[in-house]
């Protein structure tokens, strides 16, 4: 069962994701990127990317793409905020977006 992140998860988990970009949602208890590649194909090719990873850990984000840019948002729904399963997906697309 995936559980909520608590304040030590936070501090030690969350610290390198903010450092590559991410952000706290100030609305909710979730994390916010902006990615933006060269154009729309390397975009679309990128959340291509992700997806495969999103469905094979069962972890979906909420996410929109515009041109270049995919905009994602990352929160569990199953414990109404963060949770560990953030922090991998978010790792991931990082390493994805390289």
């Amino acid at each position: 069962m995936t559980e909520k992140l608590s304040d030590t998860g936070r501090k030690t988990m969350l610290a390198p994701l903010i450092e590559t970009g991410w952000t706290l949602d100030e609305d909710r208890d979730a994390i916010c990127k902006d990615f933006v590649f060269d154009d729309f194909v390397a975009a679309f090719g990128f959340m291509t990317r992700c997806a495969i990873w999103a469905e094979k850990w069962n972890h979906h984000p909420e996410w929109r793409n515009v041109y270049k840019t995919v905009s994602v948002t990352l929160t569990t729904h199953d414990v109404d905020g963060l949770s560990s399963l953030d922090v991998k997906l978010a790792r991931k697309m990082d390493q994805l977006a390289t």
